[in-house]
């Protein structure tokens, strides 16, 4: 292992020493001559050479990944759109110290404006990495936590040593401040973490005894290596040394897809999870997994992604624990679960509580519903779990909310793709929560339509766009298919299509469109007659509140994405007058 990380270091170094001797001329069929490069300045930044350049320098003289800005006659540099300026630019061992624009030297009182973690370097098309040579080398930088507390900050607490007296800092509200990994112990209930941030600073946690140190801290600044960075980015794109390289270049692209191949995947979920979570999320080791569950006593169910068990937290409150198998516990699904709903709220969302990553061992820790799964309503023969119209109706509302905030009401845009009876819980009030979000995609908000390699979903509930992708582009509207489903579901019109002998091989959305038609209306078309053992719901509202939810369902449900309504669209329609409710045309 040694050996192998000592050829891929010297046979970069070789590399990135030919461009930087070379004055930046780089073979450009368009300009074969291009005019040598000279090294600039700003400021206290001197020497600024390959692979960096300013952004007044010619394009050939730095890589474009790579590129500085010299404002007031200071070096700065942008990571995530915000502004960070540049300390020190070190040649000799491939890294570069930045600090936040928003501390100030002399100012205890100014801090960073934005969170930076290292889960910002990690995945495709990063510019920077917290190691120095690879993923296996030491970490260059470290995390520092920003923790608020709402009353008077703790103090004579071993728990909670590095309590900081933020009270001359009229736009401080720090109490105290974390170095190093943040792990739920620390964190005591009304506490609220504000601010992630690096250093590179060595200094011991203990030593961080006041304001004045933790702000020398921030105004040290953070390191970043360009080293592994730049040689992945030489060896697979730089045609002009392809030449030149030759075999030595086949050689250490071996090492690296050897190694890739023998690199632990729990590894690369250990790293993300770390530097990814610890801002929404509790995490937990194993140990207290087992605790919290009483020995994993009480079991609640089991599915294909694992075993579900009753726990509690040291302050009283219910939980569930999905502990998941092997399959689902090395996937990306994992990390799906974990990056989405560790970061949203909303009151028809379950609450992920925490986590637990420990070698093998994955687990999610939810809020705990007692009332379990809509599935079990749906498709149960007894009447102790009977739902009644009413309450079924309120249900489609909360879930068509919680999609809806998924959409539109986040930062990002989460498509969830597996919208389904079994993945809508009940809390004591039965609000519904939508969970599992194991297969959901993040994109940004301006997508209109999103790229996917595999299909995704459940049968009988995945969009036909997903199937086929001649039918139209994925986008948001599968969602809006799966929730117009749910909706036939929860009526009871899916099961009667399919226990329809005399059109059983009928496409559904066509047969219950002949239902409306043919003036049988819903009430009598095989729904679910669980809804009609309550006379409250055999009136003239039940009936409109059926055939509101079936023509609203078959509005999703139609064939061309194009032609279903956003979520947005949908509430209004649930919550409008069944008399301004068009049935849709018959899908083609």
């Amino acid at each position: 292992m040694l050996q192998q990380k000592l050829i891929l270091k010297c046979f970069c170094y070789w590399i990135i020493t030919q461009l930087h001797t070379s004055n930046g001329k780089q073979i450009n069929n368009n300009n074969p001559n291009p005019k040598p490069c000279d090294p600039s300045s700003c400021g206290e930044i001197r020497n600024i050479s390959y692979p960096f350049r300013l952004n007044t320098d010619l394009k050939h003289c730095g890589h474009p990944k790579y590129e500085l800005s010299c404002e007031n006659n200071t070096t700065s540099l942008y990571l995530n759109s915000q502004k960070y300026l540049v300390k020190v630019i070190n040649y000799h061992n491939y890294t570069i110290r930045l600090t936040d624009a928003a501390v100030q030297n002399g100012d205890n009182c100014s801090f960073p404006k934005h969170s930076l973690s290292g889960s910002d370097f990690v995945g495709s098309g990063y510019t920077y990495s917290i190691k120095r040579y690879d993923r296996k080398s030491p970490a260059i930088t470290w995390p520092m936590t920003f923790v608020s507390y709402p009353y008077d900050p703790v103090v004579n607490n071993s728990q909670y040593p590095h309590v900081l007296d933020t009270s001359h800092c009229s736009d401080s509200k720090y109490s105290y401040v974390k170095l190093g990994a943040l792990n739920g112990s620390y964190v005591m209930d009304l506490c609220r973490i504000d601010l992630m941030v690096m250093t590179s600073l060595n200094m011991k946690s203990d030593a961080l005894s006041n304001l004045s140190q933790v702000h020398s801290c921030l105004v040290y600044g953070f390191e970043l290596s360009w080293f592994i960075v730049l040689c992945a980015f030489i060896l697979t794109t730089c045609l002009g040394l392809r030449i030149l390289i030759g075999l030595p270049s086949l050689f250490v692209l071996l090492i690296i897809k050897f190694r890739k191949r023998h690199l632990s995947l729990f590894s690369t979920i250990e790293a993300f999870l770390q530097s990814n979570t610890s801002l929404t999320t509790i995490r937990y080791s194993y140990s207290d997994i087992r605790k919290m569950t009483r020995g994993f006593r009480e079991k609640l169910g089991e599915g294909g992604c694992g075993s579900v068990y009753k726990g509690k937290l040291r302050s009283g409150h219910d939980v569930a624990v999905k502990l998941l198998n092997k399959t689902r516990a090395n996937g990306q699904e994992f990390i799906n679960e974990v990056a989405t709903i560790g970061r949203i709220h909303h009151v028809n969302v379950v609450k992920l509580v925490g986590y637990c990553a420990e070698r093998s061992k994955r687990a999610l820790v939810y809020d705990f519903m007692p009332n379990g799964s809509l599935e079990k309503y749906l498709f149960s023969n007894g009447t102790s779990n009977w739902l009644s119209l009413a309450r079924k109706f309120e249900i489609a509302v909360g879930v068509a909310r919680g999609i809806e905030y998924l959409h539109i009401g986040c930062n990002i845009q989460i498509l969830h793709f597996d919208i389904k009876p079994h993945n809508i819980l009940l809390d004591d009030n039965f609000t519904p929560k939508i969970s599992d979000f194991g297969l959901a995609k993040s994109y940004s908000t301006e997508n209109t339509t999103v790229t996917l390699t595999a299909v995704r979903g459940t049968i009988g509930y995945v969009a036909p766009e997903l199937m086929n992708r001649s039918i139209g582009r994925v986008s948001y509207k599968a969602d809006v298919y799966s929730f117009g489903m749910l909706l036939m579901e929860m009526l009871g019109l899916n099961r009667g299509a399919r226990h329809n002998d005399n059109k059983s091989s009928q496409y559904f959305p066509y047969w219950i469109y002949d239902h409306l038609n043919e003036g049988n209306d819903i009430e009598i078309g095989n729904a679910d007659k669980n809804d009609y053992d309550n006379d409250d719901d055999d009136d003239d509202n039940a009936r409109k509140m059926r055939r509101k939810m079936t023509i609203v369902g078959l509005w999703c449900i139609q064939m061309s994405p194009t032609d279903r309504p956003s979520m947005s669209e949908v509430l209004k329609m649930l919550h409008g007058e069944i008399e301004n409710l068009q049935i849709p045309p018959q899908p083609s």
